[in-house]
């Protein structure tokens, strides 16, 4: 029997998914396609299917169990979508945006057989404006997808044809939720919101479309998420600054987010109404009291105490599949104690991170990797030695072409821009461990000048180029010990790895791995108790100022999580897991 979470218990396989996909950007006037679609597989590169193979529900990838489908889409191969839908009488005389929140890798979409757009990058959010592309009543989406895995250069984290190792199971086609808004000609596009916590403000940038005249932005903040007392109301520029009198500061243990609510007018007509919110904090790096550098938070030293989190779920991949389930995990390791996520090679659906600002979880994330196949000398053996090389010999880390590596910066900016209003995420980390690393100290300074709010890890892990922000170490195995610390915060951003295969609730018994593993409940605990009271905890005071534990769960064939792959048992014992978090700190 397969592997399941409980959240597919009672999952409405008609419109999974179907919270709102934009918690950061709301309108009242949207409409999930989420469900079932036909699907084909074709070789046919360009022609419409005649038939289509059965249905497919849409947004878990064709690989996964619950699309329905569970089958790998080969290199040669397209996958084919297709669904009828109604426009709602809402949207009536409004233009309609069709929402695709990701896509691996390249499609093609179509309404009613005419083309809407080409869109690449399995890891980004498109939109299309769809409104003249409309018929009355019933109107057809066929959506085209091309996805060669790893066999192709494209950004694609640790998805493969077959998974083996820490490698996984490829994700093809849309495996993020599809839907509908519905908006006046002139609209509010986009915001950005960056806080000011010294000078205690939000600065919120308003992106206005379709606009011909003048145009009028009102403003209202209330003191909480979910409204409260109204603390300004009023109107603001296109790019403005608001002062929030004696504001809370966001943090883990004190969550606070601050409801936001946006109308443009032009003239007295009211065009679009959006919701949001923000938090106030400030990320950044300084000196402690005795001159070691440190990460900060709200301009105080911070430790930063959290776990890898791969984000795979055994019946839909790298979907999750429901908010519940996002919720589940994000809440049991806040209740176990750790006070951050690095969110490892893969970016997730909107609503994640949404749970993660108001839960209280500090998000470390990472862009996906892509180049060529990873080199096992380069990635295994000069680390160990310790070997500096240069990252700018492109076929080191088969990053050869120049088209690849172009597409690499523009969908790395992307991932910052659409998730840069998220109050929790404290850390972009460009490269891992040199897979498909390239140019990573310019790469690093770029990302540092393109949202100087947050901090950098330029390099995780292996080859480090001395770029901003951190020192960045991954120790499995080897004990951790204490680099050279001299204008970087030392942070061990991967450890532990720590492994236990538990009958019934593993994905494959008999290939599951592990980089130490254990028999029991009891043995594994004491082996955890012992690495954190012995390498981890007396480093803290010594200048350690971050340290990520691999991991969340369980994943396919690696079996070293924290709780098993169907998030049913925590491996470790919990009150030991608390009591040792309860000392992770500065």
């Amino acid at each position: 029997m397969a592997l399941r979470t409980k959240f597919t218990d009672n999952l409405d396989l008609n419109c999974p998914l179907n919270e709102h996909p934009r918690p950061q950007f709301m309108r009242e006037n949207w409409l999930s396609l989420n469900g079932q679609y036909e699907y084909a597989v074709t070789r046919n590169k360009n022609t419409f299917p005649k038939e289509y193979d059965g249905h497919i529900t849409v947004p878990f990838a064709i690989e996964s169990e619950l699309s329905g489908v569970k089958r790998t889409l080969q290199p040669d191969e397209r996958l084919w979508y297709r669904r009828l839908f109604t426009v709602p009488d809402s949207f009536k005389g409004k233009r309609v945006i069709l929402h695709f929140d990701a896509v691996d890798w390249q499609c093609h979409v179509y309404i009613n057989k005419r083309p809407g757009t080409i869109h690449k990058g399995g890891y980004s959010a498109f939109s299309l404006d769809i409104t003249d592309l409309l018929k009355d009543g019933e109107n057809e989406l066929i959506v085209r997808v091309f996805d060669p895995s790893d066999k192709g250069l494209q950004q694609r984290g640790k998805q493969t044809l077959k998974s083996h190792g820490f490698w996984y199971t490829a994700t093809s086609g849309i495996w993020q939720p599809v839907w509908l808004e519905a908006v006046e000609t002139v609209h509010i596009d986009k915001i950005r919101l960056t806080p000011d916590f010294d000078k205690g403000k939000v600065r919120i940038q308003s992106f206005i479309k379709g606009a011909k005249g003048e145009v009028r932005i009102s403003a209202t903040v209330t003191e909480k998420l979910d409204g409260g007392e109204v603390i300004f109301s009023g109107d603001i520029s296109e790019d403005d600054c608001i002062e929030i009198p004696d504001f809370i500061p966001w943090s883990p243990e004190n969550p606070h987010l601050y409801g936001l609510s946006l109308e443009l007018y032009a003239g007295d007509e009211l065009k679009d109404s959006v919701k949001s919110y923000f938090g106030i904090r400030k990320f950044s790096v300084g000196r402690d009291g005795k001159g070691l550098p440190r990460l900060l938070l709200n301009n105080k030293p911070y430790f930063h105490n959290g776990l890898l989190d791969q984000g795979y779920w055994p019946e839909s991949g790298l979907t999750p599949p429901s908010d519940e389930a996002m919720i589940y995990d994000i809440q049991t390791i806040k209740d176990l104690g750790f006070n951050m996520l690095r969110k490892h090679i893969k970016v997730e659906m909107s609503r994640w991170y949404y749970h993660c600002d108001r839960i209280g979880v500090l998000v470390w994330q990472d862009m996906p990797n892509g180049g060529g196949p990873l080199n096992a000398f380069y990635a295994g053996v000069l680390p160990t030695l310790q070997v500096k090389i240069d990252d700018h010999n492109y076929p080191i880390f088969k990053r050869t072409d120049p088209q690849n590596r172009e597409e690499y910066r523009t969908e790395l900016k992307e991932m910052i821009d659409e998730l840069y209003n998220y109050t929790s995420i404290c850390v972009w980390v460009p490269f891992n461990e040199g897979w498909g690393q390239f140019e990573a100290k310019e790469t690093g300074e770029f990302v540092k000048q393109y949202d100087p709010s947050r901090i950098v890890d330029h390099a995780s892990g292996w080859y480090d180029m001395g770029g901003p922000d951190l020192l960045s170490v991954h120790r499995y195995i080897l004990p951790v010990t204490l680099p050279k610390i001299k204008d970087r915060p030392y942070a061990l951003t991967e450890f532990g790895g720590y492994s236990q295969i538990i009958k019934g609730h593993v994905y494959d018994e008999k290939k599951s791995f592990g980089y130490k593993m254990y028999r029991s409940k009891e043995t594994l605990t004491a082996a955890y108790r012992k690495l954190f009271e012995k390498q981890i905890i007396p480093l803290i005071e010594k200048g350690l100022s971050a340290a990520v534990y691999t991991q969340v769960s369980d994943v396919e064939f690696e079996v070293n999580g924290i709780m098993t792959y169907d998030r049913r048992l925590v491996k470790i014992d919990e009150n030991t897991v608390k009591e040792l978090n309860e000392r992770m700190r500065l």
